[in-house]
């Protein structure tokens, strides 16, 4: 089975109690975590997703980011590469144009590992301060699969 039908089938039938959640699947050499703040038979509030590769063959880093940057198809926003940083051996992608909503600015960041680990999450920035907030983002469980998939997939 693959990681998006796994993803898809888990989602399914999953019915977190109240408070942040996690659910965990595994198929074609990847694992992803979701952690949900709500789900539902249709869509999830999401805090973040994880996925880590299996075994320890490295990635390229330079390839995987870009690929992935032109194969995401279930967010909002569209990514870009921001970084490429050899020392930490990590990749930084965002969105290439944040959402504006009022005086709030909102973007996705997808952080990869060199070893194989992605890490999906979404910011808040008021314009009038200059710290960001992680915040949930609501996204169905068919976009939320193809996501999963899109980024593993790229590696």
């Amino acid at each position: 089975m693959t990681l998006e039908n796994m993803l898809l089938e888990k989602l399914s039938e999953w019915q977190p109690a109240a408070g942040r959640q996690e659910l965990y699947a595994a198929a074609d050499g990847w694992g992803a975590t979701i952690t949900a703040d709500r789900a539902d038979v249709l869509g999830c509030l999401v805090w973040e997703l994880a996925l880590r590769r299996e075994g320890t063959n490295e990635v390229d880093l330079q390839k995987w980011a870009t690929a992935t940057a032109t194969r995401i198809g279930g967010l909002m926003d569209t990514l870009k590469v921001v970084e490429i940083d050899a020392v930490r051996n990590q990749a930084q992608l965002r969105s290439e144009t944040p959402q504006k909503r009022g005086d709030k600015r909102l973007y996705f960041e997808l952080m990869l590992s060199r070893l194989g680990s992605a890490v999906l999450r979404r910011f808040e920035v008021a314009e009038a301060h200059a710290s960001r907030q992680q915040v949930a983002f609501a996204i169905t469980h068919e976009a939320l699969a193809k996501l999963a998939a899109d980024v593993s997939s790229a590696a």
